[in-house]
């Protein structure tokens, strides 16, 4: 018999709160050896390691784990659950409970950036997931387990592409409500997002440039002057921006600034394919970056982070937010005029971006510019860098340094479950 699975949400706790990890390595550990069958043990000992940096032994126990099992459950959570904004521990004595929403969550193999990290969103809420995993080289499983919502969290890449083509055809007439198309997944793909935004009306402020995928040969070619890039990329400019495909948190990634330099780029990487797209410089007057991450939920926006930083590849773990209280205070700021400011300045922008790519649930990496020096911040247009399905959106930061967050992410947190709580009704009544 195994025991319960920890899940990725309460593992990324722990590793943010500066808890050792080793020792609940070590009982992991203990866990798969006196029982091989443990695939919980094995799971999360690869999430465990994914946390601590050891990404090629994590999948390596990841694929020890599905091979015993790609079915895998959190039971639902009733403790802390906020249910209209009330504590339904409070509340028990006069009303039980309500039934837990059970999920049925279809991912794949890979690291912690490859699906839509739902436990994080749903911490001490009442849903439970069944999360089956699903690859070419993965048993598909003999029957799934009752649900009454089917939430497709395989994140966008092109290695899921193949996947998510074939889930859109099998998933098309599902007998339970579907959150999170996988047709529409595809279009959040860096070379497809880029296309779809792109075709918005010029009047929602969205800018975007374009994204190609291309060889090592030809990204060769063109830093030879053998190829022209605007022949590879339309609008293609330098600086550029480079990465490796599918990856993420800015992993191999460079701006290359002249022609000259993509020789030395190619040098310093062993990758084959590539993703380029011009780089639009969006600092602002201070000489600083923002980079704002925000989320769609059902199509209404939520802050869910905003990074101040001197350098443009802005994470928000490198961004310094910690050690700056000024940097703090601004994004507080964001956070307490979200509705009144960045969601009204680019509501046309976010409301296009939600008509060209509909899904459910979106995550947006984004940041303002301007159309000239003259303008003001009235007429910020929004800089999309990325969408996607699959970036972190949590609770976790430190709340003595982080006060303001809690509230602003319980209101993501709480669209959230309604839109899983209104989708689950209209299957009950469709």
């Amino acid at each position: 018999m195994m025991s319960p699975l920890l899940g990725n949400a309460a593992l990324m706790r722990l590793a943010m709160s500066g808890v050792d990890l080793a020792p609940l390595g070590q009982q992991l550990l203990a866990r798969a050896a006196a029982n091989a069958q443990d695939a919980n043990a094995l799971l999360d000992m690869s999430t465990l390691l994914q946390l601590t940096g050891n990404r090629a032994l994590a999948l390596d126990m990841q694929a020890q784990a599905l091979a015993i099992t790609t079915h895998y459950q959190l039971p639902a959570r009733h403790g802390q659950a906020m249910h209209g904004g009330e504590d339904t521990e409070s509340a028990a004595g006069a009303h039980p409970p309500p039934a837990p929403l059970r999920l049925l969550v279809f991912m794949t193999p890979g690291d912690l950036m490859s699906n839509t990290p739902l436990d994080c969103l749903l911490e001490d809420v009442p849903v439970s997931l069944d999360m089956i995993y699903l690859a070419a080289d993965l048993p598909p499983p003999a029957e799934l387990p009752e649900h009454d919502l089917l939430f497709i969290a395989i994140g966008p890449s092109a290695h899921n592409a193949a996947l998510l083509a074939e889930l859109a055809i099998v998933t098309e007439n599902w007998p339970r409500p579907v959150i999170n198309r996988p047709a529409l997944i595809l279009r959040t793909l860096r070379d497809q997002a880029g296309l779809h935004l792109r075709a918005a009306p010029p009047a929602s402020g969205i800018v975007m440039p374009a994204t190609r995928c291309v060889p090592r040969a030809t990204l060769a070619q063109i830093g030879h002057g053998e190829q022209a890039l605007a022949d590879v990329l339309e609008d293609g400019c330098f600086p550029l921006i480079a990465r490796p495909i599918d990856t993420h948190a800015g992993q191999g990634m460079m701006k290359i600034d002249r022609v000259d330099d993509i020789a030395a780029f190619l040098a310093g990487t062993a990758e084959n394919d590539f993703h380029i797209s011009s780089f639009i410089d969006y600092r602002s007057a201070d000489g600083l970056y923002r980079k704002y991450r925000v989320v769609l939920i059902g199509g209404q926006p939520y802050a869910c982070h905003m990074g101040i930083s001197a350098h443009w590849m802005i994470h928000y773990l490198n961004a310094g937010m910690d050690a700056s209280a000024a940097k703090r205070a601004e994004e507080a700021l964001f956070m307490a005029e979200f509705a009144t400011q960045f969601a009204r300045r680019h509501a046309a922008a976010l409301a296009a971006i939600h008509q060209c790519i509909p899904l459910d649930y979106l995550v947006i990496d984004c940041a303002e510019v301007l159309p000239s020096p003259q303008a003001t911040a009235e007429d910020a247009r929004l800089l999309v860098f990325e969408v996607d399905t699959s970036a972190v959106v949590h609770a976790m930061d430190d709340e003595a340094l982080y006060p303001y967050k809690q509230p602003q992410m319980q209101r993501v947190f709480t669209a959230f479950r309604a839109l899983l709580t209104a989708a689950a009704r209209q299957g009950q009544h469709g």
